[in-house]
């Protein structure tokens, strides 16, 4: 990839997330946080921060840490010993970013999440709204698989998959994964010297999945291979995604610069990627008759509101799909329903301003964000 569109990855990106392995973070020999390493990324984020681009961090490091303290340097660990040491290192890491971001005056929220926060639909609304939220107010999420809870059969084992899920969940378009190798090879460089750099991937074809090795020793979990597989999961979700050395000092304005790293380009933007998935992936469980001035305030491009809604059929939950229909009953949208079948039929033909009054607290406004509707018909 050229540097020119290198920096325009970055560049142009509304929301980013950034992976950061735990090699990177982390003295393996003596689980001590790499403070001038963290500095110098700290710098990256601000600096990003002010061309208006809003930064997630999924951060390795908790267990490594913690383990040092623990006095469980040496070895593998059970998996009771690693959640002891992640509730121990959690603590310590969260502070270390605490600290280096109170630098740029930048608030730091922890975020921890496990794989059924990402694939229950009511936990992924949930933590989707709260991640949204802290964004809205300024916030750098910094999340990490909740080990103390999660089980070897519910992990994601790696951090890798859980910053493409995150990137998924928000739709965010750039995801950077910072490693300890700086692209993807034909082969493992470091085993194989003749290995050829593959700068830009469109697509993970049976070739290029070929390509990856395992993870080499080390406090690092993961390797090339879950690599490929959260690019796979970005691509899905419209996410453009890099693979980067991190170990350099200030690695996102390396890459920003047109430093060494892949890329991999999706086909769709985030929006395209989630109204697609919204129209053909998700089972309409309910349907909203709407009168002529909603039908025109959607072909419009518009949200649809509590007050264009006539009639609620079905039952359903909160971010479940549903079927905007006339008043002939022709569907004319599907979309996610911001509130459940129970509480639109409260609030349906009221003024946004009335929802609290109506349901005992403040929703939506909306009872179909834009983001979230599909057309079906011209």
């Amino acid at each position: 990839m050229s540097g020119a569109r290198a920096k325009a990855g970055l560049a142009h990106a509304k929301r980013l997330v950034v992976k950061i392995g735990s090699a990177l973070l982390v003295d393996e020999k003596t689980g001590a946080i790499h403070r001038q390493w963290l500095d110098a990324m700290a710098d990256d984020v601000a600096e990003i921060r002010k061309s208006g681009t809003e930064v997630l961090l999924v951060s390795s490091g908790a267990i490594a840490v913690g383990r040092r303290h623990l006095g469980l340097l040496d070895g593998g660990l059970k998996l009771e010993e690693k959640q002891a040491a992640a509730a121990t290192g959690q603590i310590r890491l969260a502070h270390a970013y605490q600290e280096t971001l109170a630098r740029h005056d930048i608030t730091v929220a922890q975020v921890l999440l496990t794989l059924g926060d990402t694939e229950e639909r009511r936990r992924h609304l949930n933590a989707r709204s709260t991640l949204s939220t802290l964004l809205k107010f300024g916030c750098v999420p910094v999340i990490n698989e909740n080990d103390t809870v999660a089980t070897a059969e519910i992990r994601f084992g790696d951090n890798d998959r859980l910053a493409a899920r995150v990137a998924a969940m928000v739709s965010a378009d750039a995801l950077v994964l910072l490693s300890d190798i700086d692209g993807l090879y034909t082969a493992d460089p470091r085993r194989n010297p003749g290995a050829s750099f593959i700068p830009e991937v469109t697509e993970i074809t049976p070739e290029i999945e070929a390509m990856a090795g395992e993870a080499l020793p080390g406090y690092s979990s993961g390797g090339m291979v879950t690599k490929l597989t959260a690019a796979r999961v970005a691509l899905g979700a419209g996410c453009r995604m890099a693979i980067a050395n991190g170990r350099m000092m200030n690695p996102l304005r390396a890459i920003r610069e047109g430093g060494t790293c892949t890329w991999f380009l999706p086909a769709a933007t985030p929006l395209t990627a989630r109204k697609t998935w919204i129209q053909g992936a998700l089972k309409p469980v309910g349907k909203l008759v709407v009168d002529d001035g909603a039908l025109k305030a959607l072909s419009s491009g518009k949200s649809l509101l509590p007050a264009g809604v006539v009639t609620v059929e079905g039952r359903f939950e909160r971010g479940d799909a549903v079927v905007v229909a006339d008043a002939q009953g022709r569907e004319i949208a599907r979309g996610l329903s911001a509130y459940s079948a129970e509480d639109a039929r409260r609030i349906k033909g009221h003024k946004s301003r009335e929802i609290e009054t109506l349901l005992g607290y403040r929703g939506r406004d909306e009872m179909i964000h834009r983001d979230d509707l599909v057309l079906s018909r011209s």
